[in-house]
């Protein structure tokens, strides 16, 4: 399952509009649906707001298990996403 789907899918479970969740990250709600779409990637803050607003842990979105080796890559997002959260916590 992709990104898009997933958040799509936690935010319909949770009864918010696209519009909703456009208006908390906050962004427009054309490029919100994009990301559900999975045509237009979020940007780390908008990816760490989305978390947040559906109680998502990222490795879920990003298909980490915990026991899985992770790319040198993928590190590098998880330390931009704990600085992000801890920056604005």
């Amino acid at each position: 399952m992709n990104i898009g789907t997933k958040i799509r899918n936690k935010r319909e479970d949770m009864d918010l509009l696209q519009s909703d969740m456009a208006r908390l990250i906050p962004m427009n709600q054309s490029n919100y649906s994009k990301i559900e779409r999975d045509i237009q990637e979020p940007s780390m803050e908008q990816l760490r707001r989305i978390c947040q607003i559906l109680n998502l842990d990222p490795r879920y979105l990003l298909e980490l298990d915990e026991f899985e080796t992770i790319s040198q890559k993928d590190m590098e997002l998880l330390h931009d996403i704990k600085i992000l959260i801890e920056k604005h916590s």
